[in-house]
């Protein structure tokens, strides 16, 4: 699966509309649903649930949602 989403992550390196798409996003939800749409499009078959648990796009959507995966201190 991490092989996966790298051939993901390695697509969209110069894909300017799904880019596009995914800096109108407001929240990570939406990154999901543009992110499927490529991952169908590739042929790669990755689930919702795959892309929110992965890296890198799993801190994608923690950062698009302002949520830290960790807190030090507080």
């Amino acid at each position: 699966m991490a092989r996966r989403v790298a051939l993901l992550v390695k697509a969209l390196d110069g894909a300017k509309r799904t880019n596009e798409a995914l800096a109108r996003c407001s929240n990570g939800e939406e990154m999901l649903d543009v992110l499927l749409v490529a991952s169908q499009k590739l042929r790669l078959g990755l689930s919702r649930e795959q892309l929110r648990n992965t890296p890198p796009i799993r801190d994608w959507v923690w950062w698009k949602n302002k949520e830290a995966p960790i807190m030090i201190g507080d």
